[in-house]
């Protein structure tokens, strides 16, 4: 099986998201302010990162995104391990992580000034796939309606 980007991102992302609400209710449980902010910068960066998985052309912005996802890793991991632990993952492995989220999103920018990939042309199988039963739902309604009518 080939390595799949667009794919990887949207599983990071979904991770990501679930990683941060676990987080939340552990810092709601424990009072761990650094738990809290992790899980705060987990949650915020699922979304982008399950939208860098919808432009699997943009080599620039797939370059962003792996930059973001090792910028969550260490941030997060460093703040996590701080409240669980005791101690850091490694020595200024936070502000590593908070730099490199920073340059991600900076390339992320850039990447909307690039020429490759369009960001016009969004891969469509997943919105397609729970849109068409909505059409479909709604068509169905409408011949009722008009079958009432008669």
């Amino acid at each position: 099986m080939a390595f799949d980007m667009s794919r990887s991102f949207i599983f990071a992302g979904g991770l990501a998201g679930a990683a941060g609400v676990a987080l939340s209710a552990a810092s709601a449980h424990t009072g761990g302010h650094d738990i809290g902010i992790a899980a705060s910068f987990l949650v915020m960066h699922a979304p982008a990162l399950l939208a860098i998985g919808l432009f699997p052309r943009n080599r620039l912005l797939a370059a962003g995104g792996a930059i973001l996802l090792v910028g969550l890793l260490l941030f997060c991991g460093d703040l996590a391990m701080r409240d669980f632990a005791g101690h850091r993952l490694f020595p200024m492995a936070a502000p590593i992580g908070g730099s490199a989220l920073i340059l991600g999103w900076l390339v992320v920018a850039a990447s909307a000034l690039s020429r490759q990939g369009s960001p016009g042309k969004v891969q469509r199988p997943a919105a397609s796939t729970i849109l068409l039963p909505l059409e479909n739902q709604d068509q169905e309604q409408r011949q009722h309606e008009r079958h009432d009518q008669v």
